[in-house]
């Protein structure tokens, strides 16, 4: 499987949830991001923040050569650096909403792009196993933003702060915007559509470590508004992390290029992305049967029969681009009978997931070097898999001790 630190740190990333898919391909990928000693001591890397002097001790090595490295990673995208001076954690990126995009987000060169297009594209759609394996998160990895304009008044009183763009944009202490990863990689194999591609905005912690190390580039809330509304108005679906709270990214994506929607399309309603709270329907009365859902639609939820459309809740993402284009008006959004869940926040949805996937040990013990560790690593993800340990340990009671424990847990290192 390629270089032995390569292959390592494909087998650490794995550790994450969803998590990386080891394979000779990936391990392609990270040797086109980092050397083979860089990946090396990544591999050790806890999956929670570090300090510089943390992570010397665990490679064994003085504070200046561990922060070189740590610093060269970040710069690279392969490690998040959050805060400033003596208080700057790193933490191993995640492959999705983490190096698999700022790789391609970037416009200064810094990697061979349309080598890594053509190994993501074999990573992520021919081969299949990573999208598929991603799609196994439950909460699920990222949700749907509704166009709030096409919202009505007859809901507005069901729009949570939490569902709106708008209110991402506004809260928000840093933005940046960068390239898409989708249709840059697409653009470099000759397929790309003619949307814009400077259009993924990022926010707050994860937007001021894009603009310290150039991968994305600082912008107001004015431009970001502008941005999202010209990409609303386009027709491209509005899709961010799946929290309440702390909003780090959104995509403004198309059907044709999106690796979340071309995998939704591709293995159906997986955790790829959860559903906005709304969903589409259409005024059989008003209608003219014109079909301009059911082209417009980015994941074919509206099929035409008998001259008219029919609505798939069961696939509907609820992003409202259907509504938007409609020339009579007739497709409007409702709320959906059950609102999907959605976290809290980042420690909530990795912790529900990670009890959901099996994988709750790789957080609470994950010293690389420890032979106990590994051992209850093992013992914790194996006891998962019992019947009604995964029902008990959800319960709002246990939860939120878990939680407890993993805040904990995040503020140390």
């Amino acid at each position: 499987m390629g270089h032995l630190g390569h292959a390592r740190l494909a087998r650490r990333l794995a550790q994450y949830v969803p998590g990386a898919y080891p394979s000779e391909t990936l391990c392609a990928i990270l040797r086109v991001l980092v050397t083979e000693e860089e990946a090396r001591l990544l591999a050790l890397l806890p999956l929670r923040p570090v300090s510089p002097e943390r992570a010397a001790a665990l490679w064994r090595v003085g504070r200046e050569e561990a922060r070189v490295v740590l610093e060269s990673a970040a710069g690279k995208g392969m490690v998040y650096a959050f805060g400033a001076g003596d208080g700057k954690r790193y933490l191993l990126a995640a492959p999705v909403l983490g190096f698999v995009e700022f790789s391609l987000m970037r416009s200064d060169g810094k990697f061979d792009a349309g080598l890594l297009s053509r190994l993501y594209h074999q990573y992520c759609q021919a081969e299949g196993d990573f999208i598929r394996q991603q799609g196994s998160a439950h909460p699920a990895l990222a949700r749907v933003f509704a166009q709030e304009a096409m919202l009505g008044e007859e809901i507005a009183s069901e729009v949570l702060t939490s569902d709106r763009v708008s209110a991402g944009i506004d809260a928000a202490t840093c933005i940046t915007v960068g390239h898409c990863f989708c249709r840059t990689k697409m653009r470099h194999l000759g397929r790309s559509c003619d949307a814009p591609r400077e259009v993924c905005l990022t926010f707050n912690d994860i937007a001021a470590y894009l603009e310290e190390y150039g991968i994305a580039r600082s912008i107001s809330r004015d431009e970001a508004h502008a941005i999202a509304r010209a990409c609303m108005e386009r027709g491209l679906v509005q899709i961010g992390d799946n929290k309440k709270s702390g909003l780090a990214i959104i995509c403004n994506c198309c059907g044709c290029c999106c690796e979340i929607l071309l995998g939704y399309k591709r293995f159906g309603g997986t955790g790829l992305v959860s559903p906005s709270a709304f969903v589409a329907a259409v005024a059989a009365q008003s209608c003219s049967g014109c079909g301009t859902c059911a082209a417009r639609c980015p994941v074919g939820a509206v099929a035409i029969a008998g001259g008219r459309p029919a609505v798939d809740d069961g696939v509907c993402l609820g992003c409202g681009v259907c509504a938007r284009f409609c020339p009579t008006g007739s497709c409007r959004m409702q709320l959906r009978p059950e609102r999907p869940f959605v976290p809290a926040d980042m420690i909530e949805k990795l912790a529900m997931a990670a009890i959901d996937s099996g994988k709750l040990g790789n957080f609470l013990f994950d010293d690389q070097r420890s032979p106990v560790h590994a051992l209850l690593r093992r013992a914790v993800n194996g006891s998962l898999g019992l019947p009604g340990v995964k029902r008990l340990l959800l319960q709002p009671r246990i939860l939120g001790r878990v939680l407890g424990a993993a805040r904990g847990s995040d503020r140390s290192g």
